[in-house]
């Protein structure tokens, strides 16, 4: 599975041009799953298990993006240095020092207005991209062309660095998942999603067409792990986590739940989590149609949206495996999860009695 990750995290897929990820995630699929499509928005869609889902069974969206954090070109002066803007949340005191590369294997390199000494925070006005043109008619991109952040991909021991862990590792685990679920109870609907990183727009689209009645996310989160930390209960190596709340989701109690029993049950590790900026594919689902009950699957990670982010394996692996358990047990704690009807004679007997 590191050479999954490894290979998914090569391929450049900046969001709005995740077509690169998509072929390589279908190509990986290929008879593993009844069947794969793409979607009118680009949403890669893998449906594993029964189409009719057992009487506990239920019809799971899963959800990992395949878009990667990067920069557009905007403008190119006479003398080929390039302006951007961003794709997503950059994080713009990281980019000086720091590589990109664009579609047609052009690299380029930050620089800054100024001394290269300057000691303030930079804005992405001040920045710019030197494609090592010497001039705009040599400089080999143009307005509109877009560039991801690349650096080799390190290992040290059980640690993994690369610019693009989220939410590659989040693909990595999804695919490996349903090539490890031997059989399902559940209509499992695998869903690759395009533009998470400018408001999980793939996930919006996705949701409402598929209608789940369960969707779960697999992505990455924030770590308390390193010297002065923001206090927060994550750390790498000791299990994937499980979401209580983002900025812009709780998770379903049921959900939440069903996933903490199958961890204590299988004895995998996991972790609890409060994410208090960011979110995921699942709060876009969680309000499509009538709702959906959802949850998050996540991997710790250090460094989220700068070019080099750090991860650790077992945490990936331990994910798999909480998958593969959820997804193959048919649990009786999701057969009432899709709400209730209510009596209004027993709501009126109710609201009279104080």
């Amino acid at each position: 599975m590191r050479t999954l990750i490894e290979e998914l995290c090569s391929i450049y897929g900046p969001t709005g041009n995740e077509e690169r990820v998509r072929e390589a995630i279908s190509r990986l699929l290929d008879g593993i799953v009844d069947s794969i499509q793409t979607d009118k928005f680009g949403n890669l869609v893998a449906r594993k298990g029964p189409a009719a889902a057992s009487p506990n069974g239920k019809r799971i969206m899963l959800a990992a993006h395949m878009d990667e954090i990067g920069v557009m070109v905007t403008h190119v002066d006479a003398q080929g240095f390039c302006r951007f803007t961003t794709l997503g949340g950059v994080l713009t005191n990281a980019l000086i020092g720091s590589r990109v590369h664009f579609a047609n294997g052009v690299e380029g390199a930050f620089g800054m207005e100024g001394s290269p000494l300057a000691r303030e925070r930079p804005t992405a006005q001040k920045l710019f991209l030197d494609v090592g043109a010497s001039g705009k008619e040599d400089a080999r991109v143009q307005v509109g062309d877009t560039a991801v952040f690349r650096s080799a991909f390190g290992a040290v021991g059980d640690r993994l660095f690369a610019p693009n862990l989220d939410d590659r590792i989040g693909c990595a685990i999804l695919v490996q998942a349903l090539r490890e679920l031997e059989s399902t109870p559940h209509e499992i609907l695998a869903v690759f999603t395009v533009q998470e990183e400018v408001g999980a727009r793939g996930a919006t689209t996705a949701g409402y067409g598929l209608d789940p009645e369960v969707v779960l996310a697999i992505d990455v989160t924030a770590t308390g792990d390193f010297p002065q930390a923001t206090p927060m209960e994550v750390a790498l190596g000791k299990g994937p986590a499980i979401k209580i709340m983002d900025r812009r989701m709780i998770a379903h109690p049921t959900v939440r739940r069903w996933l903490e029993d199958t961890a204590q049950n299988h004895d995998i590790p996991h972790q609890l989590e409060v994410l208090e900026f960011g979110s995921t594919d699942a709060s876009a689902v969680q309000i499509s149609r009538g709702g959906v009950p959802a949850g998050t699957i996540s991997i710790p990670c250090r460094y989220i949206h700068t070019p080099s982010q750090v991860a650790d394996y077992n945490d990936a692996r331990n994910a798999v495996s909480l998958l593969v358990h959820l997804l193959g047990d048919d649990p009786p704690i999701l057969a009432d999860i899709g709400g209730q009807t209510l009596d209004p004679a027993s709501i009126a007997s109710a609201d009279s009695n104080p």
